[in-house]
């Protein structure tokens, strides 16, 4: 083949074609996955990635033949269930991905099968439950039933009744819930002027996010802070949804699609206006930046989104290039722990965070693998285990540094982190609550 035809270029992504008939069709499903499967057994190179790769290739290696074609078709499904979508395996290792002619799309092959599981109504309640994520906020935060729901999940009789009833591991750290929104109680300031720079938009609108919502709203009032400080005026996006990336990991692209409709038209209304739309929590920002373009290419409003989407700390060191972001740091953060999250890693930004934390004056120690907490997965039963082997190298890693904070983009992966650590090794702290804190704010 020529240079051309071979795997020199950049990596691209092609569009889900989740809406025509056949991507549901489990036959045609197979017979691409055997494909894809083959390949990847071929060249092994993702191995040591996650236990996906190791669960398909103990099937190959213990199949009659040795090849993909012994393995028992439904045998595919345990290398689906092991598979969270991370994106790791497409963005960083991978040789065979578009535009090379084998269009080697691991995590897109995992996710049409988790879509084909989902229409068979092969879904557990379990599942459903945790990816609603916006539903369970609402109700788990109201004033009276709150206190309850967090005491339940530290009690540990009723972590034992929910480990053998739903599949929750009784050991994972759960996150608590807060009865003070953040979309509640935000104060952005919008009375600054709008200075816009060679690299940034000059103003901000916050895309809270479920987790950052319902569930540690600090690290949002933390960011309306850090904004305001740099004179950037900011506003909250005025209607929003979860912005499906639980759904999509489901496989209920349907669901994702209902989500879409309900916060693209004022995220894209932003867009236009000239907003930076960023969000506090990588997955989120991931999910309008590639997965909801890759399901609408054709949605004039949704790739106008991806435009203006940015991860926080893409955008401060982008102020930064522009001249515009303060450096007025006036308190130590001493040595951080950072650990960045599989999808802030795959949207190709660079190590925007830790050079923001060194700017402030960290001492900053950066581990780049997978926590293994990865959305719910982490949290399940069956997946505890493995959630904590995959994780095991980064709590090492972590405590290696003997860090005054430990920390990462993701907060369910910093809490995952903090459990494997052990919870009194070092204090953990979202990334733009340290650099509120350096601020002196």
């Amino acid at each position: 083949m020529t240079v051309r035809e071979g795997n020199l270029q950049a990596p691209t992504r092609h569009p889900l074609d989740w809406q025509n008939p056949d991507f549901y069709n489990e036959a045609a499903l197979f017979h691409e996955m055997e494909r894809v499967f083959d390949l990847c057994h071929g060249c092994r190179r993702c191995v040591s990635l996650c236990t996906t790769f190791p669960t398909l290739f103990d099937l190959v290696d213990e199949s009659p033949t040795l090849e993909v074609d012994g393995v028992n078709k439904q045998d595919y499904w345990k290398v689906v269930d092991q598979c969270y979508l991370c994106d790791l395996c497409y963005m960083t290792k991978c040789p065979y991905v578009p535009p090379h002619p084998w269009n080697l799309d691991f995590p897109h092959t995992m996710l049409r099968a988790k879509a084909v599981k989902f229409k068979q109504g092969d879904t557990r309640f379990r599942d459903k439950l945790l990816s609603s994520t916006d539903a369970m906020g609402k109700l788990a935060s109201i004033p009276v039933v709150v206190q309850a729901v967090n005491a339940v999940m530290k009690n540990p009789a009723a972590r034992k009744l929910m480990d053998d009833t739903l599949g929750i591991h009784r050991d994972q750290a759960l996150p608590e819930y807060d009865s003070a929104k953040f979309r509640s109680t935000a104060r952005p300031d919008s009375s600054f002027p709008s200075r816009a720079g060679a690299q940034t938009p000059g103003k901000v609108a916050i895309y809270a996010t479920c987790y950052v919502n319902y569930n540690e709203p600090g690290i949002g009032h933390d960011l309306l802070k850090i904004l305001a400080h740099n004179e950037i005026p900011s506003v909250l996006v005025e209607k929003e949804s979860c912005c499906g990336m639980p759904k999509l990991e489901l496989g209920d692209l349907e669901t994702v699609e209902k989500h879409k409709n309900v916060n693209i038209p004022h995220l894209a209304r932003l867009a236009r206006e000239g907003y930076a739309i960023l969000t506090a929590v990588p997955s989120c920002t991931l999910m309008y930046k590639q997965e909801l373009p890759l399901m609408f290419p054709d949605d004039a409003d949704v790739q106008a989104v991806k435009a203006a989407m940015w991860d926080p700390f893409e955008y401060l060191m982008a102020r930064q290039a522009d001249g515009f972001l303060k450096t007025d740091f006036v308190r130590p953060l001493g040595k951080v722990a950072y650990h960045v999250p599989c999808h802030q890693r795959v949207q190709n930004i660079g190590n925007k965070t830790r050079d923001s934390l060194k700017l402030a004056g960290a001492e900053v120690t950066m581990v780049e693998r997978c926590s293994g907490h990865d959305g719910t997965w982490g949290v399940k039963t069956e997946y505890y285990p493995n959630a904590m082997k995959i994780g095991s190298p980064v709590f090492k890693q972590m405590a290696a540094a003997d860090p005054d904070y430990i920390s990462s983009d993701c907060a369910i992966a910093a809490r995952h982190i903090q459990h494997g650590m052990g919870e009194n090794h070092a204090q953990k702290a979202h990334p733009i609550t340290l650099m509120r804190i350096a601020y002196g704010l």
